[in-house]
């Protein structure tokens, strides 16, 4: 098969395609024939060390779609033809299919080779099937990024009638925590240092937007008339202060990441005499993702969508990401597709 091969960390010219052996489903796993897959800042990171591969070669990848095309012994409920879509958490704890909080929780394309090939391979367990009336490009696009922010507002414990503040609004997890709050029946302001970007957020039903670079800790009050009950952060020092700053009494504060640095300042008196929880989310279980894929099926929730590149064009996709002038999913697509 052809695949996007990591052999160094260099940047997104570390990705080669090559042909590689076509990999065969062991017991209990089920071989993709993908048809589309999706980038995430992951596949970018990897490419620079942050985090290296634990092997050379690598295949990076997490979300996709595609058709089973063999199954291994002791699969029930798949067999060859079935169009589906990827899961890309692995290691649930075997007898509940939750999040196992021991460290052995996995991604596909950092943990195992994933989806910028032609063929993964994976459990038969992380396979759903693919709604009918769903668009290819949209099918493989919401995985990661989409069930990552789900997981974020449980753990936050949203609920219909918070105030809640996604901060750097424009990227895959955050634009989906701005559509899962809203579908959750928060009212959802988001920050930005794009003006095209917040508007862009509006119109998908945001309430309003203010500068990343400004006080918006003050302006969601003036906005708003109170301060954020869920502030949704995954861009680190850059914001953080005025993360903290946004939030009302008793407010909850749900990171899954740090783009702009991994190290940040708390100014601890307000974190107690205010009652503020600071909380940390990866990932997802099975459950949150048959949930998500429910509403994306339902036509509940909204994929968004930036741009498909044709698969030999993936250097082009990564650099785009790291511009970061994209809005929605970067989706790769497979010749005769």
């Amino acid at each position: 098969m052809r695949a996007w091969i990591l052999n160094d960390t260099r940047g997104p010219s570390s990705y080669t395609l090559t042909e590689v052996d076509t990999p065969s489903p062991g017991p209990g796993q089920v071989r993709v024939r993908l048809v589309m897959s999706a980038l995430n800042r992951l596949d970018l990171w990897m490419s620079m060390g942050l985090p290296a591969p634990r092997h050379f070669p690598h295949v990076a990848g997490g979300d996709g779609a595609g058709v089973v095309d063999a199954v291994g012994d002791s699969v029930d409920g798949w067999a060859p033809g079935a169009e589906v879509v990827v899961n890309p958490g692995l290691g649930y704890a075997p007898t509940t299919g939750h999040i196992p909080f021991d460290g052995k929780l996995g991604v596909l394309g950092e943990h195992t080779w994933g989806t910028l090939a032609e063929y993964v391979v994976l459990p038969a367990a992380n396979l759903v099937p693919k709604p009918a009336h769903l668009s290819w490009d949209r099918a493989a696009a919401y995985g990661l990024a989409y069930t990552t922010a789900y997981r974020m507002l449980r753990r936050a414990r949203l609920r219909e009638g918070d105030l809640m503040l996604v901060v750097g609004v424009g990227g895959g997890v955050s634009s989906a925590g701005m559509l899962i709050g809203r579908l959750m029946g928060a009212e959802v302001y988001v920050t930005s240092t794009s003006p095209a970007k917040i508007e862009r957020a509006v119109q998908l039903g945001a309430a309003g937007g203010f500068a990343s670079g400004g006080e918006f800790s003050k302006e969601i009050r003036q906005a708003a008339g109170r301060q954020a009950d869920v502030v949704f952060e995954n861009v680190g020092p850059a914001t953080w202060n005025q993360s903290m700053r946004s939030l009302a009494p008793g407010g909850r504060l749900v990171t899954c990441g740090s783009t702009s640095g991994p190290k940040v300042e708390i100014f601890v008196p307000p974190l107690f005499f205010r009652h503020l929880e600071i909380i940390g989310s990866t990932m997802f279980d099975h459950e949150d993702f048959a949930r998500v894929t429910e509403w994306v099926a339902n036509g509940d929730l909204p994929v968004l969508v930036d741009s498909v590149y044709p698969f030999e064009h993936l250097p082009e996709a990564l650099n785009r990401m790291k511009a970061g002038d994209h809005q929605g999913k970067l989706v790769i697509e497979r010749s005769g597709t």
